[in-house]
């Protein structure tokens, strides 16, 4: 039986009950009944030779801005304080283990964007090779659905296969089988014969990318130390731009490869998903995950690896656990469809969903995917020719990549609704502006400059403001025990 967790007052009374929001679960506890939890902790999850340690990192999450008083025979030594100071003074010093976590999941959101931008470029050629070129209601539609197969499958399977994914195998396991489906179904998509076959693949690869797209994130918060876990989560979209840059210069690179650059530019996002495939298993598997698993020695395993000092990973360990505690006495034991339900009955969880909700569906219609699925084919109705219309789309995603870097220090100075709130009207603004400069006379140079110019702002305001802040937030914004599923 698991050790009770005695709180001071963890879960804070509203007039929405008392499951609103979880405070520290540790604060005010007498030292006595702390050691002796922590003491009852080690020996159920067989980490009674951390004992000593664990009881110090309880001490530190008890009142984390106060370490320094402690005394007695627990009083930190001259590294570990100084270890925890800069997590506030110097708090990118981080172990190799965690750049190399944030490093693959840098390279999954890169395969990510790479997928977007292949079809970008295919879409100014692949309609004409399988006669679906005409402006007929039927072809039109065609070329649509192609262009959002991925879509299509991410919504309605693959972000739906990311809580049992998840659940039984792990984040790893959840990533490592998006990667296949980021992989084989690329390469399948440039040997097509038929648009029947091209719209299978590009199905196949939705599944994956919507596993991904749920599962990275929370992978990525889950590793991060508090201090710069906004920043490291935003490397998502940072490297979702990064992808979709050099999608776009791969598109350009096989332009004048003649018949088949439309199938290069298709296959050509295998390439980010190999490494993926192999690296992720040379990555610590998520703590909380462990934890939740009730996989303790391992959990702290991988804290060891993921934090600079001992004594933080026994902290975060601990703190962790009383959080978990706290939120399976508010919550419960659940499965999958429960889960779902309590998306909607919990007031807690109804509020994260709500938001998470808002900020996701806000990024989804708020026209970044017309651009970066139709760019070139913008650029090109536009006065632009073939290559020119992708030489304005490389432009496009440099923007795009540029202007991501900023959010990695604004997102955790000023926040994710400050963000959202200065970005989202200028966007609006934008997209006016863009719209009404096509009604410029389409032989006039102005015409295609100032839509060009416009596109390009609209990617300079939406890079460090509704570009990452949704996945930063969602990830954040669930309690564990519901973080799979509303994710997704």
């Amino acid at each position: 039986m698991a050790p009770e967790i005695a709180t001071s007052k963890p879960i804070q009374d509203t007039p929405d009950g008392p499951t609103s929001e979880i405070q520290n679960p540790l604060a005010a506890i007498p030292r006595d009944t702390l050691f002796r939890q922590v003491d009852a902790f080690a020996e159920e999850k067989g980490l009674t030779e951390h004992s000593e340690l664990i009881r110090k990192g309880a001490l530190v999450a008890q009142d984390p801005t106060n370490y320094e008083d402690i005394d007695g025979e627990y009083a930190l030594s001259p590294l570990e304080v100084e270890d925890l100071r800069n997590e506030v003074l110097h708090k990118w010093r981080q172990p190799r283990a965690l750049y190399f976590t944030i490093t693959t999941c840098s390279i999954g959101a890169a395969v990510q964007g790479w997928d977007q931008t292949g079809s970008n470029g295919a879409n100014l050629a692949f309609h004409k090779v399988f006669g679906i070129d005409d402006t007929a209601l039927r072809d039109t539609f065609i070329v649509g659905v192609v262009n959002a197969a991925p879509y299509i499958a991410s919504s309605l399977v693959g972000c739906w296969l990311s809580d049992p994914l998840n659940y039984y195998f792990g984040r790893r396991g959840a990533i490592f089988f998006s990667a296949i489906f980021c992989l084989l179904p690329v390469l399948g998509s440039a040997f097509t014969q038929t648009w029947q076959e091209l719209l299978a693949c590009r199905l196949l690869l939705g599944i994956g990318m919507g596993a991904k797209a749920s599962t990275v994130p929370i992978y990525a918060a889950e590793n991060s130390p508090a201090s710069i876990r906004g920043a490291l989560v935003m490397t998502w979209q940072l490297w979702t731009a990064f992808g979709i840059f050099i999608g776009f210069a791969a598109n350009l690179a096989v332009a004048k490869t003649g018949a088949i650059s439309w199938r290069l530019q298709l296959g050509s996002a295998f390439i980010p998903a190999v490494p993926l495939l192999i690296l992720i298993y040379y990555c610590p598997e998520s703590p909380r995950w462990l934890m939740k698993k009730n996989r303790y020695q391992k959990a702290f395993d991988s804290l060891l690896k993921l934090r600079n000092n001992p004594l933080q990973a026994a902290r975060d360990l601990y703190y962790i656990h009383s959080q978990l505690e706290i939120e399976k006495m508010v919550i419960g034991d659940s499965n999958y469809v429960t889960r779902f339900i309590q998306l909607f009955t919990i007031p807690r969880v109804r509020r994260a969903t709500l938001a998470s909700f808002t900020v996701m569906i806000a990024q989804q219609m708020c026209g970044i995917n017309i651009i970066a699925f139709y760019s070139s084919s913008v650029f090109e109705e536009n006065g632009a020719d073939a290559f020119h219309a992708l030489l304005a789309s490389f432009g496009f995603g440099l923007v795009n990549f540029v202007f991501a870097w900023p959010a990695i220090w604004t997102i955790d100075t000023f926040g994710r609704r400050s963000l959202l709130l200065f970005t989202f009207p200028n966007m609006a603004w934008c997209l006016l502006a863009a719209g009404l400069c096509s009604l410029i006379p389409v032989e006039k140079v102005a015409h295609l400059a100032t839509v060009a110019m416009f596109i390009y702002i609209f990617a300079a305001f939406y890079s460090p403001g509704e570009g990452p802040v949704p996945f930063a937030y969602s990830a954040e914004v669930f309690p564990l025990s519901h973080r799979e599923v509303g994710m997704g």
